[in-house]
Order: C-alpha cells, then sequence, then structure tokens
C-alpha cells in the first residue's frame, strides 16, 4: 500500500513540475495533485 502511494505521489509530483513554468503554478499543480491523491486514498 505505502509503495503504490509513493508510486502515485512521485508520477503526481513529475507531471506538476512538467506541466508548469511558474513557481505560483507549481503550487496549483501540488495542491491539485495533493487532493487527488486525498480522494483515492479515502
Amino acid at each position: 500500500m505505502a509503495s503504490k502511494f509513493a508510486r502515485i505521489t512521485i508520477i503526481a509530483t513529475l507531471l506538476a513540475v512538467s506541466a508548469c513554468g511558474t513557481v505560483q503554478g507549481i503550487g496549483k499543480d501540488i495542491s491539485t495533485a495533493g487532493k487527488a491523491i486525498t480522494k483515492t486514498a479515502s
């Protein structure tokens, strides 16, 4: 379970970093990824 969560987190982080060009954009993408992970985990 923990390794699946770690993989999802790493993939979400990589997508967030590659998809945005500004620091503000990174924050929004990480927030969105965190919400998706929280929804998946519950």
